[in-house]
């Protein structure tokens, strides 16, 4: 007997329950967040690399009159610059500021004369200064010479690729994208090799003083990169202690930037390197001793493919941070261009906001490349440990641990002797004349660069985004990790999260400039205040602290929230309650590294400060620009202190609150 069938009935959808609701809500207000912290300034950015400004010389007609008063014929401008060649093509091509003088149509101009002088727009849009009050009408409006040799005509605005087309044509703005890609991928090497041979005698030799070649080896996380310009300048510049050393060439350009390059970006290669390395299973080093295998097959054949991805991982980190830095090219690349410079050329320089905005998005194109290849080798990374894995021990070797010791004595000399050059630098009272020490250094308010007030700015900015940037970071990652479906929107709020870390500094600081300082934005007065400071810093460096907190937020059994809803307690409740206490680690860890960062830098605020906000790090930039190199040597090194007290407060801290809240880990 064949069964009944059933009625066909509706499909059944799960309702959404009031903590899915809020946890939606709170996850679209951070959406909102990053939406208009970061994608509708890049879009503003992109829009305006392809405006262009120019004077259309067709749009004007003029009118002259005799001394008697009597007007003679019509005569358009161009073609009156046709006839007399007064401006060439190249003159004609602008910026949104561009001026042009009326009176140069006109050799026998002369302001003392009785001569009148019309003016008339031959379309709706056709404007012209007089002294600065703008007029743009098609009627005609008579002048006296005297009020006439205060005219200049203005660009008018269109759109195309004529900024792209005008940045390659030009030699000198083109060399800059070789030189860029030449130092990153100079510096890649060099810094992963170095970084490599470091964090392989940490992980895999006896050596003594471990955990104090570890400690130097994160020392330059703490000062912003123009330090290490600074302290080149002071033992290889043209006054330096070793110039001698570099047997002709000069410190000032790519050698300096190469150097420098690789203090500053070595403990991100470093860190990246010591977990791929520390993680290695003995039995393949057994089974490759066991057949007889050289110590040389054996790190080509086991340790290089079980380390590749964090060694490529290491190199496109390396290869962005390079590639993006400003400060350290600004310091020491003398007449050495780089993308990052042109874009500080472009914008403070010249004013050219467009062709600023053109080189930020050919900066932007290297660094989203750089990021997405490294994302896709993380995602083809496989487990190297199963449950019948056994730890890599290392075996004592005195011949390999001394030449493990040496190397990382060379690199910890290199780290600390720039470091401490700089610090010397500071003490000093007139370098090299005059070597006794003195405080005269320190006092900033006789120095360009903000003063005393910088350094406590630099302080508030560090707060303000360590504070509120780890509020919204966490509980952003909570919501997208937490949340049951709303598969697109997560993806979508993932995407918008992993995007700051494809978009150097100062092109985000250009969008800033593009969107927050349109009058019509109605986030218009934030523009020149701490709170865009604090909103560009904690875009910037969003990341790295979402994807610290969704590896913490991952470790928590999923089990957790259906508990809690079965017993009907509301999800803030078992957020406070149970995933603060318990991901308190990673808290404090992402609340530190905003901390530190803030502190140091440079291409995202260089742009958006002003005379009241001004920073420490821009402030050792202005210094150096001003001449005063000790200044800056000196508040270069307050920001290593500072850093490395909040690092001290950060650990002190870490350990007391964690002995309350992490004491269910040892059970």
């Amino acid at each position: 007997m064949a069964e009944a069938a059933l009625p066909p009935g509706r499909n059944v959808t799960l309702k959404l329950d009031r903590d899915g609701v809020i946890k939606r809500a709170f996850m679209g207000v951070i959406a909102l967040y990053l939406i208009v912290a970061l994608a509708l300034p890049l879009y503003a950015m992109l829009s305006k690399s392809f405006v262009t400004y120019g004077f259309d010389l067709s749009r004007y007609d003029f009118q002259v009159s005799d001394e008697d008063g009597n007007f003679g014929p019509t005569q358009n401008a161009a073609a009156i610059n046709a006839e007399l060649g007064v401006y060439s093509a190249a003159d004609l091509r602008t910026s949104s500021d561009g001026r042009l003088s009326a009176t140069a149509f006109f050799p026998d101009f002369n302001f003392r004369s009785k001569v009148k002088y019309r003016l008339r727009g031959t379309d709706p849009d056709a404007p012209y200064l007089v002294g600065l009050d703008l007029q743009n009408s098609t009627a005609w409006q008579e002048y006296d010479s005297n009020t006439f040799r205060r005219i200049n005509l203005r660009p008018v605005k269109s759109v195309g690729p004529q900024n792209y087309t005008e940045y390659f044509s030009n030699p000198a703005l083109f060399s800059s994208i070789e030189n860029s890609l030449f130092i990153a991928a100079i510096s890649t090497v060099l810094t992963v090799a170095l970084a490599f041979g470091f964090a392989y005698a940490l992980n895999r030799s006896l050596m003594r003083f471990k955990g104090f070649f570890r400690l130097v080896a994160m020392m330059p996380i703490l000062v912003p990169s123009l330090l290490p310009g600074i302290a080149l300048i002071y033992l290889f510049g043209n006054q330096g202690i070793l110039k001698w050393a570099m047997m002709g060439q000069t410190i000032y350009g790519p050698i300096g930037i190469v150097i420098g390059s690789v203090f500053f970006t070595f403990p991100h290669a470093m860190i990246i390197i010591t977990t791929a390395l520390s993680i290695a299973d003995q039995r393949q080093y057994e089974a490759a001793e066991s057949l007889r295998a050289s110590r040389w097959r054996t790190f080509w054949t086991v340790t290089i493919p079980g380390a590749r991805y964090g060694l490529i991982s290491a190199a496109f980190v390396v290869f962005t941070l390079v590639i993006t830095d400003f400060g350290l090219p600004k310091v020491i690349g003398g007449q050495y261009n780089v993308l990052a410079i042109d874009i500080y050329k472009q914008v403070i320089g010249q004013q050219n906001f467009e062709m600023g905005a053109v080189v930020s998005v050919i900066l932007l194109i290297p660094a989203m490349l750089a990021f997405i290849v490294d994302r896709q080798v993380q995602k083809k990374q496989v487990s190297l440990l199963s449950a019948r894995s056994v730890p890599f021990q290392p075996k004592a070797n005195k011949r390999f641990e001394a030449l493990c010791l040496v190397w990382c004595g060379l690199i910890a000399v290199f780290i600390l002797g720039l470091i401490l050059i700089c610090q010397f630098a500071a003490l000093v009272k007139f370098w090299p004349y005059d070597l006794s020490l003195s405080l005269n250094n320190y006092n900033f308010n006789r120095t360009d660069g903000g003063g005393w007030a910088a350094y406590q700015n630099s302080i508030q900015l560090a707060v303000m985004t360590a504070v509120f940037g780890t509020v919204i970071v966490f509980t952003g990652a909570y919501m997208v990790e937490k949340i049951e479906g709303f598969k697109t929107g997560r993806n979508v709020f993932q995407f918008l999260a992993m995007l700051p870390m494809a978009v150097p500094g100062m092109v985000l600081g250009l969008a800033y400039i593009f969107f927050f300082n349109d009058p019509a934005n109605p986030l218009h007065p934030i523009y020149g205040t701490m709170i865009i400071l604090v909103v560009s810093t904690v875009t910037h460096f969003y990341t790295v602290g979402h994807l610290t907190a969704l590896t913490a937020l991952k470790q928590i059994d999923a089990e957790f929230e259906p508990v809690a809803s079965s017993l009907r307690q509301p999800f803030y409740r078992l957020f406070v309650r149970v995933t603060v206490p318990v991901c308190l680690p990673a808290i404090l860890d992402i609340s530190i590294y905003l901390f530190v960062n803030a502190m140091t830098t440079v291409s995202a605020v260089v742009f958006l400060y002003s005379t009241h906000t001004a920073l420490a790090s821009v402030a050792v930039l202005n210094m150096d620009d001003a001449g005063d190199i000790a200044p800056a040597a000196a508040m270069g090194m307050m920001i290593f202190y500072t850093n490395a007290g909040a690092r001290l407060l950060h650990m002190l801290a870490s350990r007391r609150v964690l002995r309350k809240t992490q004491s269910w880990r040892a059970q």
